[in-house]
C-alpha cells in the first residue's frame, strides 16, 4: 500500500468514527491499528491525532472485554 493510499484509508476511517456508536468503534479498531502499523513499517510519520485515535480505540476494546466479566 502506498503512503497516499494509507493516508486516504486513515482519513476514511476517521470520518467513519466521527459520532460513531461504541459497537462501530469496536468494529473499526483493528482496521485503524493495521493502518497505523503499516505507516510505521513503511517509515512514515504517523500523525499524532491518528496515534491518539488508535490508543483510544484500543482502550475502548480493552474496557469492553471487562464489561462481560461476572462480579
Amino acid at each position: 500500500m502506498t503512503s497516499t493510499s494509507l493516508f486516504s484509508e486513515a482519513e476514511r476511517l476517521e470520518q467513519e468514527l466521527r459520532n460513531a456508536s461504541l459497537d462501530t468503534r469496536l468494529a473499526l479498531q483493528p482496521s485503524v491499528s493495521k493502518v497505523v502499523d503499516r505507516m510505521r513499517q513503511q517509515g512514515m510519520q504517523v500523525p499524532s491525532r491518528l496515534r491518539r485515535l488508535d490508543a483510544a480505540l484500543c482502550e475502548d476494546a480493552m474496557e469492553a472485554q471487562f464489561d462481560n466479566l461476572p462480579v
